[in-house]
């Protein structure tokens, strides 16, 4: 797909791409609709079974594109269409979020405002010693609390560096990020497409119901209500998924000590 999001299919795998370099991936009106349709897609799109997301250049993604055409919707031409704009990319986060596909983040470079808040809606993340994230919004005359920053980055590092960091505008380096768990890896950038190739290959040799439901109860158990809501909803899950065949398949595999063959069914 040409544009400003360039998609590539390997097999069970969309590996996607930001694809505005001499701009950083920043986001103007064509890479947020981008992004918004190939994300709603993904929720029927049972071929794909793991995204991963990049920048090409130098950066993963500088969030909006304050010097384009995006600013002055936002700043000239009325509530309405700010609040057009707003939504727009904040959709994008829900439907990261509501895909059951999971979304592998490598960031490199800036990872900042709009693209802080892509790689935290993201489902793991791995990053080049020279990542930069930050909650830039504040730093433009803005709150620092936007497109769902102020839910998911409490909840992955806590309340007192979530408060730190949407404050100030601070930066968050990768090596900082490793030790509170935001990311799972720092390797040299040229090194993170085999970095993340791992954790697709675990994640394909699992049955593609079981995978895609885990990704959903993680997601909604972050917001349960207690220890028996959590439960309830693991249990639908593990009763569901021990009628169908690919349970037949991976019991029988690991008495016979060999590799199962999934097939989603």
């Amino acid at each position: 797909m040409s544009g400003p999001l360039s998609i590539e299919r390997r097999g069970a795998v969309d590996w996607v791409t930001l694809d505005r370099p001499d701009r950083l991936n920043a986001l103007d009106a064509a890479l947020i609709d981008a992004l918004l349709r190939y994300f709603e897609r993904l929720y029927d799109d049972d071929a794909c079974r793991v995204v991963v997301l990049r920048g090409a250049g130098r950066a993963f993604c500088a969030g909006a594109d304050l010097a384009g055409e995006l600013t002055r919707h936002v700043t000239d031409d009325g509530i309405a269409a700010s609040m057009r704009v707003q939504r727009n990319i904040r959709n994008i986060m829900l439907a990261m979020r509501r895909c059951p596909q999971p979304i592998v983040a490598l960031l490199h470079g800036a990872a900042v405002g709009g693209g802080f808040a892509l790689a935290l809606a993201s489902d793991i993340r791995l990053a080049a010693p020279d990542t930069r994230m930050n909650a830039a919004f504040i730093k433009i005359g803005i709150g620092g609390c936007d497109v769902g920053v102020s839910y998911f980055l409490p909840r992955l590092v806590g309340a007192s560096l979530a408060h730190e960091l949407m404050l100030t505008g601070r930066d968050l380096l990768a090596d900082r990020a490793l030790r509170l768990g935001l990311v799972a890896e720092v390797v040299a950038r040229e090194g993170l497409e085999e970095a993340a190739a791992a954790y697709v290959d675990a994640m394909l040799a699992t049955a593609p119901m079981g995978l895609a439901l885990t990704k959903e109860v993680i997601n909604v158990n972050l917001d349960a209500p207690g220890l028996e809501a959590a439960m309830a909803l693991e249990d639908r899950n593990q009763v569901m998924l021990s009628q169908s065949a690919d349970f037949r398949e991976g019991a029988a595999a690991f008495r016979e000590k060999r590799a199962p063959k999934f097939t989603g069914r």
